[in-house]
C-alpha cells in the first residue's frame, strides 16, 4: 500500500500538553494556543478534560476555555470525558467529539484508574450511549498499547481484546495510544493490526510519545498500513511521567516537517506552527522540544541578526 495522499492530525497539547504543568497556565494563554493553532490550520484539536480539578487541577477552567474559544467552521474541537459527570460539564461548552479511554495493561488499569480492563469499560459505556445521543462523535484511546511501565510489554491480543470491547459499546473511532513510548515500526504496526479488525481504516488513529527517539519512525510504519489520523503536541508539549526528564508527546511541527517532505498534505502552515509552539513555550519559560521548531526558530534569529548587522554597516 502506498503513503496515504493526505493526512489528519489532531493537536492534543493544549489538553495532552499542558495537564501535567506544574505551574497554572491562565485560561487567556490556553485559548490563545488554541486560536494560534487554528490559525495554523488544525482542523482537529484537544482542548481540555473534564475531570475532578483535585486530580488535574490545570484543567479546572475547562468550561471557561470552551466559552473562550472563537469556534471557526471546519475545525472540531474534542474534549476528554471519562465519566458520566464529566461528559455533562461538557455539554454546556459544546464539543464536536469526547474521548474516553481505556489501556490495554491490566497492570495498568488497576494502577492508574483502580479498576480492571472490563470494568473500566462498563464505567464508560454509559458516557459513549449519552455523547451519541446528543449527536456527538466519540473517540476511544487504547493506552498502553505496545508497552506498560508496571506489566511490561503488551501483546497485541490484548490490544485487540480492549478494540472490540470498545467497538461493541458503540465507540466510533480507536486510537492507538504508545504512552510510554517505547514503541518500534514492527511492534507498532502489529498492535495498529488489531485495531483495524474492528474499526474501518478513516477511523483508526495513532498517538505516539517519543521517549526513545522511535515517534516519527512508528509514525511511517502507520502511513505504511494506510492510517492517516494521528495525535501530536505542538512544541512536543507534554512528558513522560513514566520515565523522568524524557520527551512525550510527538511534536507536531516534527510531524508535518516530515509529511511535507514525503509529499503528504495536511493543510496546516508550518511557520505559524511554529509560532504557536514558541508562544505557548515562551509563556512556560522553556524552548520548544520540537526539532524542527528549534532549528526553524534558530535560522529566523539567524536571518534576523545578519539583517540587523547589514543594516548597520557604515556607509562608504
Amino acid at each position: 500500500m502506498g503513503l496515504p495522499a493526505r493526512v489528519t492530525i489532531v493537536d492534543v497539547g493544549p489538553r495532552d500538553g499542558l495537564q501535567n504543568e506544574a505551574a497554572p497556565v491562565s485560561t487567556a494563554d490556553k485559548v490563545a494556543l488554541v486560536h494560534a493553532l487554528q490559525d495554523a490550520g488544525l482542523r482537529e484539536i484537544e482542548v481540555t478534560s473534564f475531570v475532578s480539578p483535585k486530580w488535574v487541577p490545570q484543567m479546572a477552567d475547562n468550561a471557561a476555555v470552551m466559552a473562550a474559544i472563537n469556534r471557526r467552521s471546519g475545525v472540531r474541537y474534542s474534549v476528554l470525558t471519562p465519566n458520566l459527570k464529566g461528559l455533562e460539564g461538557a455539554l454546556p461548552g459544546r464539543p464536536d467529539e469526547i474521548v474516553v479511554f481505556a489501556a490495554a495493561s491490566e497492570a495498568f488499569s488497576r494502577r492508574n484508574i483502580n479498576c480492571s480492563i472490563a470494568e473500566s469499560i462498563e464505567r464508560f459505556e454509559p458516557v459513549v450511549q449519552a455523547a451519541r445521543a446528543q449527536g456527538i462523535k466519540v473517540r476511544g484511546a487504547i493506552s498502553c498499547a505496545v508497552g506498560c511501565p508496571y506489566q511490561g510489554e503488551v501483546t497485541a491480543q490484548e490490544v485487540e481484546r480492549v478494540a472490540r470491547l470498545m467497538k461493541e459499546i458503540g465507540v466510533q473511532h480507536c486510537g492507538v495510544a504508545d504512552t510510554i513510548g517505547v514503541g518500534t515500526p514492527r511492534r507498532v504496526q502489529l498492535a495498529m493490526e488489531q485495531a483495524l479488525r474492528h474499526f474501518p481504516l478513516e477511523e483508526v488513529s495513532g498517538h505516539f510519545h517519543d521517549t526513545y527517539g522511535q515517534a516519527l519512525a512508528n509514525i511511517y510504519a502507520c502511513l505504511e498500513l494506510g492510517v492517516h489520523h494521528y495525535d501530536t503536541s505542538v512544541a512536543g508539549l507534554g512528558g513522560c511521567p513514566y520515565a523522568k526528564g524524557a520527551t512525550g508527546n510527538v511534536a507536531t511541527e516534527d510531524v508535518v516537517f516530515m509529511l511535507d517532505g514525503l509529499g503528504v498534505e495536511t493543510g496546516i502552515d508550518l511557520d505559524r506552527l511554529v509560532d504557536a509552539g514558541a508562544a505557548i513555550t515562551r509563556v512556560l519559560g522553556r524552548p520548544p522540544v520540537s526539532r524542527v521548531a528549534r532549528a526553524i526558530l534558530a535560522r529566523r534569529a539567524s536571518a534576523e541578526a545578519a539583517s540587523c548587522a547589514g543594516s548597520a554597516a557604515p556607509v562608504a
